[in-house]
């Protein structure tokens, strides 16, 4: 970063977290919980609009979606986007009206006057550690990898800002900072910026994209081709926007830009796009406390729907920011993506099996002559200077790409897993009988009975082809010119989305925590008191997050987004299936809403640990469990009806008029959204 990049990214910055908190000043005397919470109940559309974006659009999508992109999923795994669309247009109209009228502060809260005390108190608990340890982390860490990967090698106060620990750290104090002191109110303005900031910096990226590929020569692009048709001429002839649909188009499974992938696609086959993804959307977009905070902090039923549907707007534009980009980077890095998976894969060889990597050919090694490898090599040789020995069995695992392009190394690293397991694992045939072919194609079996015979003196690292969780810093690093200002701005807007996610975040996880919980078991604490406990577990909360980040780069995670989905699985299943239940079936008995959320986490995690289902996909283990839990739900009601519906309560200050304008544009998102379906089938 040049001197200017710099004066914009930290102005930016300290711009931004001024006017939340400047927008937020009331006293700290006479703010109570409604005013820290929910903004005083006082949020306009656009605020509305643009928080609900800010808090969700981080490096959760400019990372993880974006290494997705780069990776086999291609424009498939916009479907978080676009469906997220159509959620949030239901959510206006079906949801949003019943959450304002009863006046809750938290979705938790709902699930005791519909249900029982009990629901109430396992959604809150649950929902709270998984805020805490999963999407909150997991943004930290993901933040982190994007910012530290533009300062590599600068040291400010002995900190080392290329690392991750130290950016999770960073990331996280300064937007606890900020909750802390301002509450909902200081993210909702500072959301505003963050959030219009994060749309001008994804189309500069996209811009700086385009222009490249349409400068790159074509027999370097065609060498990252999924389409057999297109040939170095015809790219030669080609604009920018053909060049990225030519070298992209070609047939499933190999072909990035379809929306519809195959049944045994291991993300988001066809199947899922039937009732598996929509159940984490509606989730997410309807019943996730820390989005929905910002619609119970709508000023009226109005504004409210207005700034929902706005947002369903700018969701459908996303993926032309992130997405697009992350295929992009595929076909314009695909040796800076392999020279990252070298450094990382090394960096865990070098400290885990010293001996097995100096015996690896070069190509599993950084190159200390380029220097964006110099600082990783340098490390390396640290850590086998120091080398000791290891009480753990390390064992390696990869998959088909990295054993075609390391053949040599593949065969090393599987003859390495069978030495150490000789004696200590009875295998089924000899090394030195089978071929280097199939040594490979065992590799993964033996891996996997080693760590079950050695329990824990055992663990399996993945070495991976390609680091596509560093698609997006790639694009940033190597498309943003230093010392304009240009790279400044991005970065910041990166920065700020980040900030405002894991403020939004913490705010609600706080939120949680004391209405839910500190509240009713001291229903005779003080506004101030009540605030005062919100602040503290802001700082609890960050800490255990800031603790759990550094670990998530691990590839057992699969990439971070794919581990954020996972775990919602546990949880938004039964979640959305009671909230259904209590919304439309009025006669619905209060115990289907302790039923639903106990057995949902038993089925997922029987579907997901059993050998027999292990290899169903997330999103098809979600539909199997949010159908049963369905089944279940209707044969108690069906058994035993209530006989007179449940009376939720009434917020008499509500303005509960709903906006017809907004109806008609929620209209228009439906239809461009199938319109993007059939454009990219």
């Amino acid at each position: 970063m040049g001197i200017l990049d710099i004066l914009v990214f930290v102005g930016f910055i300290v711009a931004v977290i001024s006017i939340g908190l400047y927008k937020s000043r009331e006293d700290d005397e006479e703010k109570d919980a409604q005013d820290y919470f929910l903004a005083g109940r006082g949020l306009t559309w656009y605020l509305v609009g643009f928080s609900l974006i800010a808090a969700n659009i981080s490096t959760e999508q400019f990372v993880g979606m974006t290494g997705k992109a780069a990776d086999w999923l291609g424009m498939a795994i916009a479907s978080y986007e676009w469906m997220a669309a159509v959620t949030l247009v239901v959510t206006a109209f079906v949801f949003l009206p019943v959450f304002l009228k009863s006046g809750i502060y938290t979705i938790p809260e709902f699930l005791e006057y519909r249900y029982n005390t009990f629901a109430r108190t396992v959604m809150a608990i649950s929902t709270m550690v998984i805020l805490v340890g999963v999407p909150t982390a997991s943004v930290i860490y993901s933040g982190a990898k994007v910012i530290t990967g533009n300062f590599q090698g600068l040291t400010v106060l002995g900190l080392d800002l290329g690392s991750i620990t130290v950016g999770c750290w960073i990331i996280g104090i300064l937007a606890a900072a900020y909750v802390f002191a301002g509450g909902l109110k200081a993210c909702a303005w500072a959301d505003l910026l963050q959030g219009s900031a994060l749309i001008i910096g994804g189309v500069v990226i996209a811009y700086f994209a385009f222009s490249l590929i349409a400068d790159t020569d074509p027999s370097e692009l065609i060498k990252t081709a999924r389409n057999s048709e297109v040939t170095v001429e015809s790219l030669e002839a080609a604009g920018p926007i053909e060049r990225f649909y030519d070298l992209n188009k070609g047939p499933l499974p190999d072909g990035k830009l379809h929306m519809v992938r195959p049944v045994d696609d291991p993300e988001i086959p066809w199947t899922a796009l039937l009732i598996g993804l929509w159940i984490p959307n509606f989730f997410y977009w309807g019943l996730n406390q820390y989005i929905t905070q910002r619609t119970l902090g709508s000023k009226s039923l109005a504004q409210g729907q207005k700034g929902v549907v706005f947002a369903a707007f700018l969701k459908l534009i996303i993926p032309f920011i992130v997405v697009v980009p992350g295929i992009l980077a595929f076909n314009l890095f695909n040796g800076e993506l392999r020279e990252d998976a070298v450094s990382r894969n090394a960096m865990i060889m070098a400290e885990k099996t010293p001996e097995l990597y100096k015996n690896l050919s070069d190509k599993m090694k950084p190159d200390a002559e380029k220097s964006r490898n110099t600082i990783v090599a340098g490390k390396i040789e640290s850590i086998l200077e120091e080398a000791k020995p290891n009480e753990f069995t390390t064992l390696y695992t990869f998959n088909d790409v990295f054993a075609s392009m390391n053949t040599e190394d593949a065969v090393a690293v599987a003859q390495f897993n069978r030495d150490q397991l000789r004696g200590l694992v009875d295998l089924e045939e000899a090394s030195d009988t089978l071929s280097d072919a199939e040594l490979i194609a065992a590799n993964s079996e033996v891996a996997a009975a080693g760590l079950a015979a050695l329990e824990e003196k055992a663990d399996i690292e993945t070495l991976v082809p390609h680091d596509y969780d560093n698609a997006f810093p790639t694009l940033i690093r190597e498309l943003i010119p230093i010392g304009s200002g240009i790279k400044g701005f991005v970065l910041a807007a990166i920065f700020g989305a980040v900030v405002s996610s894991l403020a939004s975040m913490l705010n609600s996880a706080s939120t949680i925590f004391t209405m839910d919980i500190y509240y009713k078991l001291r229903p005779d604490s003080s506004q101030t008191g009540l605030v005062s406990v919100g602040r503290i577990c802001t700082i609890v909360f960050v800490l255990i997050a800031m603790i759990i980040a550094p670990f998530l780069g691990h590839p057992s995670f699969g990439g971070i987004f794919t581990f954020i989905q996972e775990f919602q699985g546990f949880i938004s299943p039964g979640i959305l299936a009671i909230f259904l239940f209590g919304l439309l079936v009025h006669r619905a008995p209060r115990s289907v809403g302790t039923v639903g959320l106990l057995l949902n986490p038993v089925l997922y995690g029987a579907l997901k640990f059993s050998p027999l289902t292990a290899d169903i996909t997330f999103l098809n283990r979600m539909a199997i469990c949010f159908g049963a839990v369905l089944v279940v739900l209707t044969l108690m009601t069906l058994i035993n009806p209530l006989k007179v519906p449940v009376t939720l309560p009434v917020n008499e200050k509500m303005d509960l008029t709903g906006s017809k304008p907004a109806k008609f544009w929620g209209g228009v998102v439906v239809a461009l959204t199938i319109l993007l379906y059939v454009v990219f089938y």
